[in-house]
């Protein structure tokens, strides 16, 4: 079974762990010539260039929790980290200092930026990367090319990079819409379109529907490839009993008009049947009544638990994910 996710970071991350274990509890070790080859599309559009160096916090976020490095209780960045090098760089007055890199972060971010600046794409840079983890999941970059978000937070035109208006202002200055910048002529990267057309399911993470998951769908070529995959197309909520799960992913679906429940989300990807992208819907079971609405325009609904406590219940998550797409 070959099995494609469209992923941004955390949340993400969580779920392809899951999908992972699930893939090698139902095929493990290729018993009876079956295998399951997982493949996540992630965003690319939190990116940045900083103190020189490219940082990736959507593959790198993935990496560490597939790898098992990941800080488990902060939620993001590597197990027993220190920050020396990130108190140098304030001292020196270099960088954002609200902006704090972990000392074994940034030997990430200097292999990556040392690949790019070998005229290496990041494609091949993150193949490199991930070689060294046993993550059991091909990462691939939504795209070779550098697609920044940026936030326009007044009538003027005024915008911050996504990482300031999320990280340091908590999105706390209401954004009137999000720009990815250089999006016109990206292209997705190698293996991308092929990794939608060869699937036998498409997974969407619950991953930010607005800087996350569109930002991926944003990319030319990726949303027409999605609607033209013959395979089916189920998406995990990332809104639970009417909130998010983490972040301010309110705050960006504020910002399109589109209102945070788990309905809304899934009418604003709409279904395949009618041009947009989703065969299916996982909902939280508080969120049951939801389901009517959603069932109502074309998407088969499924009402399971979806918080993804530990990797048992994110594996059981993965379960009801492919078992929706029938």
């Amino acid at each position: 079974m070959r099995i494609t996710v469209l992923s941004g970071g955390v949340g993400g991350a969580r779920f392809l762990r899951g999908v992972r274990a699930w893939a090698r509890r139902e095929y493990p070790d290729g018993a009876g010539g079956s295998t399951a080859e997982i493949t996540a599309i992630v965003n690319t559009g939190d990116d940045m260039w900083l103190t020189g160096l490219r940082i990736s916090p959507d593959l790198d976020s993935i990496m560490y929790t597939l790898a098992g490095a990941n800080d488990e209780e902060r939620g993001w960045g590597r197990v027993g980290e220190t920050e020396r090098v990130s108190g140098e760089l304030r001292a020196y007055d270099v960088g954002w200092p609200w902006f704090t890199l972990g000392d074994l972060d940034i030997g990430t971010h200097l292999a990556r930026s040392h690949f790019l600046r070998s005229g290496i794409p990041l494609s091949e840079a993150t193949a490199r990367i991930t070689a060294r983890w046993d993550i059991g999941v091909r990462l691939l970059p939504v795209t070779d090319s550098e697609v920044e978000t940026h936030v326009v937070v007044d009538e003027s035109g005024t915008s911050q990079h996504f990482q300031e208006w999320w990280t340091r202002y908590r999105a706390s200055v209401p954004a009137l819409r999000f720009v990815q910048e250089g999006v016109e002529s990206a292209e997705p990267a190698p293996g991308v379109l092929e990794a939608i057309a060869d699937a036998d399911v498409i997974l969407i993470a619950p991953s930010n529907p607005v800087v996350s998951i569109g930002t991926i769908l944003g990319i030319p070529g990726i949303r027409a490839a999605l609607t033209a995959a013959k395979a089916p197309v189920v998406g995990v909520s990332p809104i639970i009993n009417g909130a998010v799960v983490r972040g301010m992913a309110d705050a960006c679906l504020q910002a399109i008009g589109v209102a945070t429940s788990a309905d809304a989300v899934a009418l604003h990807y709409g279904a395949k049947s009618s041009g947009g992208l989703l065969t299916a819907w996982l909902v939280d079971t508080s969120d049951a009544a939801t389901a009517e609405t959603i069932s109502a325009a074309g998407i088969r609904t499924v009402v399971t638990p979806l918080w993804m406590r530990d990797v048992p219940t994110s594996s059981q998550l993965a379960a009801d994910a492919v078992a929706a797409a029938g």
